[in-house]
């Protein structure tokens, strides 16, 4: 078990003063098996008014907006979080409990995929080679493998809405299009999959009391029986280094920040994560 403090701060600068904005934020880390929420607190500067909710995918949105003219907004978020290891899967089913009707219709939208995930028909190929003679569960991580085998990771060569089409194209991405591609594969074998967003520590044996910087990370859960966590990018299970914030078909359900504002110009982010070893 660890805990881990995540401090996450987001700065816009605008390039004219903006009279209004309205925005929701998904920053807020979940308590659940294997990870407990100890503190959270987000606040936004300035700010005029906040409501927070839990949106259809379970997720916790703070909604908040800024009715007074302003140059620059920073949004800070800080949780503390126990993190352990996930135990392995209770129930693993095979691929013909998989495709029963019940299956299929209780879990029809983790197989429907999105315009971001949507496998090219290489993808398709690759999954069905990776899966050939394997249950689902062994089937999922070496889909995965496969892919990471052919996709590089190079920070910076795509957008956050890049389609996974276009990152197997380029045979390269961020952690958000190994995950698309991932979905997309594994939904096109009749495995159920759902994306995750959050936080990775960079160390698995990071040093208590050294703060770092982190970074925000995204990878997959596919459902055999039990949800399974894992880490595509990294090729391992998602487990005490991850913090989990959100899930859903694909990152646009669970963008950290989503907004829009009123005025002339353009804006500027700045995005920093640090996070501590607590214990």
């Amino acid at each position: 078990m660890s805990r881990l403090r995540v401090v996450h701060t987001s700065t816009f600068r605008y390039a004219t003063p903006v009279q209004a904005s309205y925005n929701e934020a998904r920053m807020t880390p979940v308590s659940q098996a294997g990870q407990t929420v100890v503190s959270s607190h987000l606040e936004a500067r300035p700010q005029t008014w906040s409501y927070e909710y839990r949106d259809y995918w379970g997720t916790a949105v703070t909604a908040f907006e800024v009715l007074v003219p302003h140059e620059s907004m920073v949004i800070t978020a800080e949780h503390v979080v126990e993190t352990g290891e996930l135990v392995a899967p209770r129930t693993v089913l095979g691929w013909d409990e998989l495709a029963a009707p019940d299956v299929r219709d209780r879990m029809a939208e983790f197989l429907s995929d999105t315009p971001t995930t949507a496998p090219p028909q290489g993808v398709v190929e690759l999954a069905v080679a990776a899966a050939d003679g394997l249950g689902p569960a062994d089937a999922a991580v070496a889909v995965c493998s496969a892919l990471r085998d052919r996709v590089e990771y190079i920070p910076g060569a795509t957008a956050v809405h890049t389609p996974a089409t276009e990152a197997w194209d380029a045979k390269a991405g961020v952690c958000q299009d190994v995950a698309h591609l991932a979905l997309g594969a594994l939904r096109s074998l009749g495995i159920p999959a759902r994306y995750v967003s959050g936080y990775l520590h960079p160390s698995r044996g990071g040093e208590i009391g050294e703060t770092v910087t982190g970074e925000s990370h995204a990878w997959v859960e596919w459902w055999v029986g039990d949800w399974v966590a894992y880490d595509p990018t990294n090729r391992i299970p998602a487990g005490a280094h991850h913090v989990v914030l959100a899930r859903g078909r694909s990152y646009d359900d669970v963008a950290p920040l989503r907004g829009i504002y009123a005025g002339a110009g353009t804006q500027e982010l700045e995005v920093e994560v640090r996070i501590t070893r607590e214990s």
